[in-house]
């Protein structure tokens, strides 16, 4: 059985308010996410995979671990 982790779950991982993650998951910036009849869960790989193609340390967008799409709309948010 896979361990899915709940909304809850992964705002309090990722030190966000759960509003914040359903904002993100409107806005088709925050990981991915699966959906178990009405209820929204997500696989611990997806989150890792979502945090670790994230930028860090100010050394610019890695274009081969984030596409474009997703560096614009963080760039947006970041202005925002």
């Amino acid at each position: 059985m896979l361990n899915l982790l709940t909304e809850c779950d992964v705002a309090q991982r990722l030190h966000v308010s759960l509003a914040s993650l359903r904002r993100w998951r409107l806005e088709r910036r925050g990981p991915r996410f699966i959906k178990v009849s009405s209820l929204v869960r997500y696989r611990p790989e997806d989150v890792e995979e979502w945090l670790a193609a994230l930028p860090t340390g100010g050394a610019g967008f890695k274009h081969d671990a984030v596409s474009s799409i997703e560096a614009e709309r963080y760039r947006k948010s970041a202005r925002a």
